[in-house]
């Protein structure tokens, strides 16, 4: 009844056996057109049904008689009264209902703010890398005010996968920290935008693949919110997340098309969203752009299927909370940095 005149709802008989006091509610409900305040309480009703349901044959049930009252509320016709033959009919949700707010867009455009394309230059034996020394391309984003999260790898800047990737010397990853450039509001080649500069890197672990920059000057502009708690994903869950990302180290891109979670356990997220190099260290975003993981690379997998065709690869990433887990283990005072920074208004 949440949302529902009061007023109404005063005047709704009650029944001590719960099923019979949801039918004559409903009963009642469906006599009303419209109250005073011109809302419909049925399709109130049901809109709260709606949200509140997550099995699939009773939320298309609800699903469709909320259909039916909204368009009898707002005065749409019934074509399938007046169009015997096959053709166009009323709207239905196909599969099921992919929309979102139209606020999804305005916080994506928040959230991609607070990301940035890393340049990370190679250092050996104290001096940049020759030959070959080319910067490393990455993205991170910001956690805290003065703090960027991405991959260890990024920041270790050495060609390679896997176990065969070299490993930069701890001396030589400081530098290579150190002389990263992070670039925000790279969303085109037309517009010429500032690089900031890091000061130090002040944590980071390979085996979760997370490093955190201190920059030189923190910029003036929000963070990103972490999600409250690590990702679920049940059987037969629908799950999406998104990835703002900077392709190989190209302008900024936002992954939200084929974006389903394909599992989730206790360290990674895997997902079928679509990245490419250079997107190492972006944030894995919910609907609501919370960040739930930091994206790191792929995995191969056997016998999935997306979209009908087997897929030989998943996305992976590494849980938010896992990372946090492990700074509050290692490197305490960071932590409190970022809790203080994600509770501040």
């Amino acid at each position: 009844m949440d949302g529902i005149m009061p007023r109404y709802r005063g005047t709704l008989p009650l029944h001590p056996a719960p099923g019979r006091q949801v039918h004559s509610d409903l009963s009642q409900m469906n006599r009303v057109e419209r109250l005073v305040d011109g809302s419909v309480p049925l399709e109130i009703w049901l809109r709260n049904a709606v949200a509140e349901t997550t099995e699939a044959e009773p939320l298309t049930v609800f699903q469709r008689a909320l259909d039916d009252v909204a368009r009898q509320a707002g005065g749409e016709p019934d074509v399938l009264a007046t169009m015997p033959a096959p053709g166009e009919i009323k709207e239905e949700i196909v599969h099921r209902d992919d929309t979102v707010p139209i606020g999804f867009l305005r916080g994506g455009e928040l959230a991609g703010g607070a990301v940035a394309r890393l340049k990370v230059p190679p250092y050996q034996g104290g001096s940049p890398l020759q030959p070959n020394g080319f910067p490393h391309s990455g993205t991170g984003w910001l956690i805290a005010p003065d703090l960027l999260v991405t991959n260890h790898h990024v920041v270790n800047a050495r060609a390679g996968t896997g176990a065969g990737r070299p490993v930069a010397d701890p001396e030589d990853l400081h530098l290579q920290a150190r002389h990263t450039r992070a670039r925000f509001d790279y969303d085109t080649d037309d517009i010429e935008t500032e690089e900031a500069a890091v000061a130090e890197l002040v944590a980071a672990d390979a085996a979760l693949d997370y490093a955190l920059l201190r920059l030189a000057e923190a910029p003036a502009r929000p963070v990103l919110r972490l999600a409250e708690r690590p990702l679920t994903v049940g059987r037969g869950d629908y799950v999406a997340v998104n990835i703002i990302q900077h392709p190989g180290g190209l302008p900024k891109r936002v992954a939200l098309r084929n974006n389903l979670v394909y599992e989730a356990d206790e360290n990674d997220v895997r997902y079928f969203t679509d990245t490419r190099g250079g997107s190492s260290g972006s944030p894995v975003l919910t609907d609501d752009w919370k960040v739930v993981a930091l994206h790191r690379g792929t995995r191969r997998v056997e016998n999935v299927l997306f979209q009908g065709r087997t897929t030989a690869f998943v996305n992976v990433g590494t849980q938010m909370r896992s990372v946090l887990r492990h700074l509050e283990t290692t490197s305490p005072g960071i932590h409190a940095e970022i809790q203080a920074a994600q509770a501040a208004p």
